[in-house]
């Protein structure tokens, strides 16, 4: 790219060749002045909207939420990323957030992050990697509003806690697949290697309930690929993002009541499925009064499995 150099650009009372680099520089400068505050006023821009992005690490308890790739909720007609980290942003209260990929477009690939409905329905789950006393407390505000919900574990979870995998299933709910060391799983380029990640969980699972597992995957940290997508539903697997979710997960910074109440009113939406962790002390204390919250607000909640029907119903309407 060449830059054109006006004769007449600065007169500074210096020597002639000293005045023309001067003038030089100062073009350069301005240049690259131009693209550096384009660059700052998009980035701005694009995170005035407050995208967020859940990633939860069983593992990890101290990990930093990553910001997922830019999405402006201005521009409606924006080419959204289908791979990278699952994130969500926000237009409007009561309506369905703008994820890295549209309802159509991972139905495609047997993967859902919210139900296209203006029906106020829920979908509640949780992300378990391990047990820290919160569990039962959760299991007890379900069984109070009749609610069925699903858990997505890691494979320790299952060797760690068998009576409390069975009492999940014995009190209706339904066990997800969060794979087995909770790995970056958009990393893994063969089916082999994916497979590996959920029969481990698959198998530790009948060995503690002596049944076959739900095909229900959750990408760990919310990171994926459509390679991966495409993976798990060849294995006959569901994909399951999330469209409403808070940071819940660090044990030494739990969100104060209002905080959790702020974010999980203020964003429920038609078709929402809701990501909660089971470690949190918050998500225990509160659930009850959420859960009647949200029926004082007119939703009740489904299990996962009816999203899956549904969401097919629709995406057959759109085709």
């Amino acid at each position: 790219m060449k830059l054109s150099l006006s004769r007449k650009c600065i007169h500074f009372p210096i020597h002639p060749f000293k005045s023309k680099k001067y003038c030089i520089l100062f073009l350069v400068f301005s240049y690259f002045s131009g693209i550096g505050a384009g660059f700052l006023k998009e980035q701005i821009f694009a995170f005035s909207n407050e995208s967020t992005s859940a990633r939860p690490s069983p593992v990890n308890q101290n990990s930093v939420t990553s910001i997922p790739r830019t999405i402006s909720c201005a521009l409606p007609d924006l080419t959204l990323s289908s791979e990278g980290n699952w994130g969500l942003s926000f237009q409007e209260e009561g309506k369905t957030p703008v994820g890295n990929a549209s309802i159509q477009e991972l139905a495609s690939m047997d993967a859902y992050y919210a139900q296209d409905t203006s029906e106020k329905v829920l979908y509640l789950t949780f992300d378990a990697g391990y047990e820290n006393g919160n569990t039962p407390a959760i299991l007890d505000a379900l069984k109070k509003h009749q609610v069925k919900a699903t858990f997505f574990v890691v494979g320790t979870y299952i060797d760690s806690e068998p009576e409390l995998i069975r009492q999940i299933i014995k009190e209706g709910h339904t066990v997800g697949n969060h794979t087995w060391h909770h790995p970056d799983m958009s990393h893994i380029s063969s089916i082999e290697d994916f497979q590996k990640e959920l029969e481990y969980v698959e198998t530790a699972y009948k060995n503690v309930t002596g049944k076959n597992m739900t095909k229900y995957y959750r990408p760990p940290q919310g990171k994926y690929s459509e390679a991966n997508l495409q993976m798990a539903k060849e294995l006959g697997y569901k994909s399951f993002f999330w469209s409403l979710a808070y940071v819940d997960w660090y044990q030494d910074n739990q969100p104060s009541k209002e905080e959790a109440f702020s974010k999980l009113l203020g964003r429920i939406h038609p078709g929402a499925i809701v990501l909660l962790h089971s470690t949190s002390s918050t998500n225990a204390e509160i659930l009850d009064e959420l859960l009647t919250r949200w029926e004082e607000m007119g939703y009740h909640v489904q299990p996962l499995e009816n999203i899956i029907s549904t969401s097919s119903a629709t995406v057959q309407k759109h085709t």
